[in-house]
């Protein structure tokens, strides 16, 4: 039987990588992708603006701070999508199993492909030079074992980089590594390995399983797997969705209903729009909110039969906010849709269907008509009343 063989391949930069090579004036500059207001935060920085200490999730204004020549470019998704589309493309070439995780990192199980393309070495090398020449990016591989391992590699050598862990440098790699880099462990759970002792992986199997379950939870089971080089997750190829959601950082705070009203209409039209792309039907709705505090709420409602309708999600999901107390200033919006079923999915029909059933297949009749105006004309060519204009606020960094 052979070795099993997974690469993780990671765009280095993606976001910013897009934007310099789209643009090379921006080469070689302190840059950044995000909302260039007050609340804007980083979606993704270059490698010369991560020299600076900036990173994604940072608030603009402190990315200002650490480099005043900061060069900040609007996001644009539809071009981060269709060249995303493109590596994935490429993936698949190689092998059937492409596991995308996002936009911009995935899994590829090349067990067996040998063959078919030489080497884990060749065919990583392969897969670069590939990306490279058509798409004109970088990126960085991890080749290991399992899935784990893989993906730890695969940001050791960034950018442009290739790291490869053979079955039998498993032990000594794992004995080496540090704990905080092993996904899942946060700074508190490193404190709490610390605290015992644990400075790397391998470490945490000298430890019994009972004392490491009493201190990490459920997650010390796997952590003791992992130390064990233990993986067995298999790469995916195709992963149902299993909820859409969307949310705004306001540009200032507010207490303001009817302002908040509007992004709940403008965010269950996107959740609604994501659900028909999808092609499929919610059966819960989630209200999101965060506070000027930094303090997060949700509330949910799960629904007799599942529902596409942009008007629907947008009344069940004002119901839930009228029925929150509102206290403090809102930082943050969002709408939410879970419990996801295929549209092709039966759904028992009543002998007596009621009014809102109707209501329902009607507005969904309504959203496609609005979906074929917006193919044609663009998204702003039909506008519902109401809606807040999304660039009245940030979104959240997804890289």
């Amino acid at each position: 039987m052979a070795s099993v063989i997974i690469l993780h391949i990671d765009m280095d930069a993606f976001f910013a990588s897009v934007e310099q090579l789209d643009n090379p004036a921006l080469q070689g500059k302190c840059l950044v992708v995000g909302g260039d207001s007050p609340r804007g935060v980083v979606a993704a920085a270059s490698y010369e603006a991560r020299k600076y200490g900036i990173h994604s999730a940072m608030p603009i204004f402190q990315a200002r701070q650490k480099c005043r020549d900061l060069v900040i470019a609007p996001p644009r998704r539809k071009r981060y999508v269709e060249l995303s589309r493109r590596i994935m493309s490429i993936l698949r070439s190689y092998s059937p199993l492409v596991e995308p995780i996002s936009i911009d990192e995935a899994f590829v199980d090349i067990t067996g492909c040998r063959r078919l393309h030489g080497p884990p070495r060749r065919t990583a090398r392969a897969i670069k030079q590939e990306i490279a020449a058509t798409v004109g990016l970088t990126c960085s591989i991890g080749v290991a074992p399992n899935k784990f391992l893989a993906k730890i590699a695969s940001d050791l050598n960034k950018p442009d980089g290739l790291t490869i862990i053979a079955p039998d440098q498993m032990a000594a790699f794992i004995e080496e590594l540090p704990i905080g880099k092993v996904p899942g462990v946060g700074r508190r759970a490193q404190q709490a390995l610390f605290d015992l002792g644990i400075q790397t992986l391998g470490q945490v199997s000298q430890y019994p399983e009972d004392l490491i379950v009493r201190r990490m939870g459920k997650f010390g089971y796997r952590l003791m797997a992992l130390s064990r080089g233990e993986d067995d997750s298999p790469v995916t190829p195709y992963s149902e969705a299993k909820s859409v959601s969307t949310e705004t950082t306001l540009s200032r705070d507010t207490r303001d209903r009817e302002a908040l009203r509007g992004y709940l209409l403008s965010q269950a039209q996107a959740v609604a729009r994501d659900l028909r792309r999808k092609q499929v039907r919610a059966r819960t709705v989630t209200l999101k909110i965060k506070h000027a505090d930094f303090q997060l709420h949700s509330r949910s409602r799960t629904l007799d039969r599942p529902v596409q309708s942009a008007e629907r999600i947008y009344q069940e999901v004002s119901a839930l906010f009228d029925r929150y107390a509102l206290t403090k200033a809102v930082r943050l919006i969002g709408v939410g849709a879970a419990s996801l079923q295929p549209v092709s999915m039966p759904v028992q029909a009543d002998i007596f269907p009621d009014e809102r059933q109707a209501r329902d297949r009607k507005w969904e009749k309504v959203d496609r008509a609005m979906d074929a105006v917006a193919e044609r004309f663009g998204r702003r060519a039909v506008i519902r009343g109401k809606s807040a204009d999304t660039a009245k606020g940030e979104p959240e960094p997804s890289d």
